[in-house]
């Protein structure tokens, strides 16, 4: 049996043909890909709520600090981990297994706690959930042009407000969002 080509790392940017609103819009950071499936985070959808984030952490952690949570995917939301850009060292420090180039995830209960300390690392986001597809299921979608590929690019991820960042990405790749359309095949 042939091995499939991974295509992790990578930024898979939805198209219009993606009808799924779990996916409209959306920038997803692929982490891994192989013959198995493939597992993603939406890396451009903050949850925006306004009740308070309980965090189980052994010891407790009281804090007062407003915790800023990113909605992963729809796949097992009660589950979490925290992507990471920036220096390599804290991404050592954490026990983080790297993605990208400056990108990495952990789930290092220290890291969760430093979140939630006045003054967090920067570039660090508490992700809950995640994207995931069956064997054959994410290829089948790029076959229908339900995704455009791109390079991860760490400044798109932690610099680019939320809101902005599917527009810019689609830019990026020389290409007006707005010209983009409903349809199959080969854009």
């Amino acid at each position: 049996m042939k091995a499939t080509a991974t295509l992790a790392p990578a930024l898979l940017l939805s198209m219009p043909q993606l009808t799924d609103p779990n996916f409209n819009r959306t920038v997803i950071l692929l982490c891994k890909h192989s013959d198995e499936g493939a597992f993603g985070l939406v890396v451009n959808r903050p949850l925006l709520t306004t009740g308070r984030v309980v965090v189980s952490l052994d010891p407790p952690v009281s804090t007062e600090r407003e915790l800023e949570v990113w909605i992963g995917g729809p796949v097992e939301p009660e589950r979490s981990c925290m992507l990471i850009g920036g220096p390599q060292i804290e991404h050592e420090m954490y026990g983080s297994t790297p993605i990208a180039e400056g990108v990495s995830l952990s789930t290092s209960p220290d890291l969760l706690r430093r979140l939630l300390e006045p003054n967090p690392p920067l570039d660090t986001r508490l992700i809950v959930g995640y994207a995931g597809w069956a064997p054959g299921q994410l290829e089948a979608e790029l076959e229908e042009s339900a995704w455009l590929l791109s390079d991860v690019d760490r400044q798109l991820l932690f610099e680019t407000p939320a809101e902005q960042m599917w527009e810019r990405a689609i830019r990026r790749l020389g290409a007006d969002p707005a010209a983009l359309h409903s349809s199959r095949g080969v854009h």
